[in-house]
């Protein structure tokens, strides 16, 4: 990866880690002010891609792939993956300790792409899963010890929901990232509008909708235009032009920015057990993706003078 694209893979990383404390804000605006009720998490997300889709929708032409891929990535990158995570801090899922399990995307994106691209992983990969799913176990003993481990499962879909909407987009190569999360946005709101009036009730909904507080507002606009628009406008490029292998490494960088920023600004710190769970899974995904650089080859005039010089 040239040095241009891998700038904008630790800008997208950025993004990312941030998100997780802006959709924080949204969902809790009466953390920050006025004691104001709790967002719906799942109207909420509706709200985030309808500001994806409208008006991107009028000016940017529909990717080259297919319908079906199209809705593939709205169903599992955009509405799976959002669906549960902001499900899975609503119900009590720490935004830094959401940013580090959401990782276990990359460990799932290397099983998911052995069986569906027929990407052989290799003794390498299955070591960092393993290694990855140890850190999981740690961080989940330690959640439960502080706290139910409901939300962390939720979450932990949520990344698995993530690593199938990167095989479609890997699958689909669209030349256009941001014409496919707008067109793939399109799937989003109507399905998870409609979850959100059975599960929260038509008077929570609408309720939400007449007293948008600007913590939420600020927070959907930040989500929708520099986590998805922007973020994943990349990204889906960066997948069509790369091996997942050299593009997904930058996640790494994510829970980095994301634990930072939610000590710095909510005050999150994570216990010893989660840490030292979060450090092993990191470990894993490392493991699993960082490629080993190969030893230079010594060329050919060179090992004749080597030669040479040893039979002198």
């Amino acid at each position: 990866m040239n040095i241009r694209h891998s700038a904008l893979a630790v800008l997208v990383a950025v993004f990312w880690g941030l998100n997780f404390v802006a959709i924080d804000f949204g969902l809790h605006p009466g953390n920050g002010s006025g004691g104001a009720a709790d967002v719906p998490p799942l109207l909420f997300v509706a709200i985030r891609f309808v500001l994806v889709v409208f008006p991107c929708i009028f000016f940017v032409r529909k990717p080259d792939v297919s319908w079906k891929a199209i809705i593939g990535v709205g169903l599992f990158m955009s509405a799976g993956q959002f669906g549960l995570l902001y499900l899975g801090m609503a119900l009590g899922m720490p935004a830094g300790l959401a940013s580090l399990v959401l990782q276990a995307q990359v460990l799932l994106t290397v099983l998911l792409a052995a069986r569906f691209l027929g990407e052989r992983p290799s003794k390498r990969q299955l070591a960092g899963v393993v290694l990855g799913v140890a850190g999981l176990a740690l961080v989940a003993v330690g959640r439960s010890l502080v706290a139910p481990v409901v939300p962390l499962m939720i979450v932990l879909a949520a990344a698995l929901s993530w690593a199938a909407g990167n095989i479609i987009a890997r699958k689909a190569k669209a030349a256009s990232g941001l014409g496919l999360v707008v067109w793939s946005g399109a799937v989003v709101p109507l399905p998870l509008a409609a979850l959100s009036l059975i599960v929260d009730g038509p008077a929570a909904v609408v309720g939400t909708l007449t007293n948008l507080q600007p913590a939420t507002i600020l927070s959907a606009l930040y989500t929708a235009v520099f986590a998805s628009l922007v973020g994943y406008g990349i990204w889906n490029r960066l997948l069509s032009l790369y091996p997942s292998s050299a593009v997904v490494p930058f996640t790494l960088l994510v829970p980095v920015v994301g634990m930072t920023a939610a000590w710095l600004l909510i005050a999150e710190v994570p216990t010893t057990a989660e840490l030292a769970g979060g450090l092993l899974l990191l470990g894993g995904v490392a493991t699993a993706v960082l490629q080993q650089r190969a030893k230079p080859k010594v060329p050919a005039a060179e090992n004749r003078q080597r030669l040479d010089a040893g039979l002198r």
